[in-house]
């Protein structure tokens, strides 16, 4: 007996064989429970489309500059506090608990060895799908995802006494009050940031501005990955005990802009450039600028710059990207070095 293949009979055994599959799922008789694990060949093709999916999508989406090797506190701390209950840590053991999800998380000491910086960066930016691997919290913040670039790709060469000087920092951080501890690895204890270029200097600044910036951490309405991490957690009370600790600490003070840019004091009439002065000068409300650390001053302004979130000119709206988007590129880093070098009690 000859079966003559006809578009009818390939249709009508297609549907059949969906019918089939949607009424199997219907039943519930498919295991779900992550106790079963998956198939072999099922655990390879996942892992096999998402590293060729990593691979295309990063040769397309992902910009030329995807590693910092220059400052890994702020990543390591960030990696301590979000990511190495999954994957675990050099001298740390992943959670058990997490260990039992399916699939479970690598370890990235062994496995980032596999991915170049580009993929790594992709991966870190947008996360995985149907494996617990959460996006950036934020989107607008390459220049976070680029510090865990470098710290990740340090992570095979790196042992637990070097770890633990990274994401913890500072041995002092150990004697810091509970509450302070869990700032203090990043920001250190006396609020200096360790000297780090990405970190801004906390002791000193007006406490009402670090209390605001926590609640805008917290509420998403400021963006940075390890921040909103760490101040999601906090209670309003929290939050005015550490920025009344920091503030008290010696560091910056509300002196004049000192400063030989002609933008601190005079401004830029042409380009409708206020003077820095004109809101940060002693008895404002606005935050503390002189003797800030420049590396991050440097990034804010460029951060505002690129804010596409912003209306110009709206009174609801904080008028910096408004103000940052109007400063010459060149500009930019002689305007932070020039603020940086403003008085400051205890050098960085």
């Amino acid at each position: 007996m000859t079966l003559r293949l006809t578009w009818k009979r390939v249709l009508a055994s297609l549907s059949a064989l969906a019918a089939a599959g949607l009424l199997f799922a219907w039943s519930g008789l498919f295991p779900l429970a992550a106790t079963t694990g998956h198939w072999a060949v099922t655990e390879w093709f996942l892992h096999w489309t998402m590293q060729n999916s990593a691979r295309t999508y990063s040769a397309i989406q992902t910009p030329e500059q995807v590693r910092d090797d220059g400052a890994l506190i702020s990543a390591a701390g960030h990696f301590r506090q979000a990511c190495q209950v999954c994957h675990g840590a050099p001298g740390v053991a992943p959670s058990p608990a997490m260990q039992s999800a399916t699939p479970h998380a690598p370890d990235l000491a062994r496995t980032v060895t596999h991915y170049s910086d580009r993929e790594l960066f992709w991966i870190v930016t947008h996360g995985v799908k149907y494996t617990g691997m959460p996006a950036w919290p934020t989107q607008d913040r390459p220049d976070e995802v680029r510090r865990m670039v470098g710290f990740l790709r340090q992570l095979s060469t790196m042992d637990a006494g070097r770890y633990a000087e990274l994401s913890l920092a500072t041995s002092d951080v150990a004697l810091s009050p509970p509450l302070v501890r869990q700032c203090a690895g990043c920001h250190g204890s006396d609020g200096l940031g360790h000297g780090q270029p990405d970190i801004p200097i906390l002791a000193g600044q007006k406490r009402a501005h670090l209390y605001t910036a926590l609640r805008r951490y917290a509420s998403g309405a400021r963006h940075s990955g390890p921040m909103q991490v760490a101040a999601a957690t906090l209670t309003d009370s929290e939050m005015q005990a550490l920025a009344r600790h920091y503030a008290q600490l010696p560091g910056l003070h509300d002196a004049p802009l000192d400063a030989a840019h002609p933008l601190v004091n005079g401004g830029d009439r042409a380009r409708q450039l206020p003077a820095c002065a004109r809101c940060h000068a002693p008895g404002k409300t606005a935050p503390i600028l002189a003797g800030q650390r420049a590396g991050y001053l440097a990034d804010r302004l460029r951060a505002w710059q690129g804010d596409d979130t912003v209306i110009d000119l709206h009174k609801s709206q904080l008028p910096m990207p408004v103000i940052a988007r109007r400063i010459p590129e060149d500009q930019i880093e002689p305007l932070a070095r020039a603020l940086s070098q403003g008085r400051r009690l205890t050098p960085p």
